[in-house]
């Protein structure tokens, strides 16, 4: 098992690259959707990854002693139509696949995604964590109202400024699964000869429908259909342990994490603790919430998983730099707690 970091563009720099080493993270998860709109790409959104600039990224972070594990989420300018049905899919699938092309030309293993119209919606904040720290969560009777999607939106941003008024519609559950299972049978290919896995994110939060569109997995065992629908090494989980453990299902967070470690599903875990399930829950300090992490961890190891994991999520800490306090703390847990699990044998 590797600690790594997971980065948004605004902390994608030489010094968070070092504080990542600092704390003991080997990789970085780098999420870079918003490069182009905070001024650190000069290329519009829609002009898809090169080559080039993912192999000068992985080498800025080598410098600093840590490895590009992976990527996060495609620009929605990607592939609006890929998720809507629209009428560019087809050339926005071809621009996937020179994506997923050229990862694997600069050897970044995996990519990370989430088959979404409404993305992560509806997160409230408070002092929910241990000692009142500032901590996100959702809670039913806080979100806000679930109104239709805009047309020129997805994912919470807009692509379209000048889309005719009106919203996307209904997305049923078979709209939903005949779109993903396209762009699986499409993309996964090309992920095989490129030696990069695809690594889906469940849902969060994980209700069924969201804004009148369907979710895809909002259940542990969800994750299984999404596995068996094109069968490939490359076809994967982005395993966001918080996110499952946030769910009600058959399965609960150990019986998920032992069933998809033991098929070697797992591209990377997102380790991170919380409070309640769907709809009312808390994110936590990663050793204070309801999941026993040594328990989880100890069912990597049964499996031998030798992915990455990240504290994608923690609450900052009452400082000067909560958020590098919180990261500090949680990979300083992480790195403690693997040390003596895999000294145990």
């Amino acid at each position: 098992m590797k600690v790594g970091l997971g980065l948004y563009p605004h902390l994608m720099t030489q010094e968070n690259y070092r504080f990542a080493r600092q704390a003991g993270a080997t990789h970085i998860v780098a999420h870079l959707p918003g490069l182009s709109k905070r001024g650190q790409r000069p290329v519009p959104p829609e002009q898809v990854w090169t080559y080039e600039e993912l192999r000068d990224m992985k080498a800025a972070m080598a410098a600093e002693g840590v490895e590009m594990a992976a990527t996060e989420n495609f620009e929605p300018e990607h592939w609006y139509d890929v998720l809507l049905d629209g009428p560019q899919r087809d050339a926005q699938m071809e621009g996937l696949k020179t994506i997923i092309r050229n990862m694997g030309r600069a050897g970044i293993p995996v990519m990370g995604y989430n088959f979404s119209f409404a993305g992560v919606w509806g997160r409230a904040r408070g002092p929910w964590a241990r000692g009142g720290a500032i901590s996100v969560g959702y809670l039913e009777d806080q979100a806000p109202p679930q109104d239709p999607i805009p047309n020129g939106m997805i994912w919470n941003t807009v692509y379209d400024p000048q889309a005719p008024e009106g919203n996307i519609g209904r997305v049923t559950q078979e709209q939903l699964w005949d779109r993903f299972e396209r762009f699986l049978k499409d993309l996964v290919p090309v992920a095989e000869e490129a030696n990069v896995r695809l690594a889906l994110h469940p849902d969060d939060p994980p209700l069924p429908e969201l804004r009148g569109t369907a979710r895809l997995v909002w259940k542990p065992e969800i994750y299984q259909r999404v596995l068996d629908l094109v069968p490939s090494h490359h076809n994967a989980a982005e395993f966001c342990q918080g996110t499952v453990a946030e769910m009600t299902g058959e399965m609960d967070v150990y019986q998920a994490i032992d069933t998809y470690a033991a098929q070697q599903k797992i591209a990377y875990v997102h380790l991170r603790n919380v409070k309640g399930t769907v709809p009312n829950y808390y994110e936590m300090f990663i050793d204070d919430g309801d999941v026993d992490m040594v328990r989880a961890l100890r069912l990597y190891k049964k499996h031998n998983f030798d992915g990455v994991l990240i504290p994608d999520h923690t609450p900052g800490l009452e400082c000067a730099a909560p958020w590098h306090a919180g990261m500090a703390y949680a990979l300083g847990w992480m790195r403690c707690a693997i040390q003596m699990i895999e000294r145990e044998g």
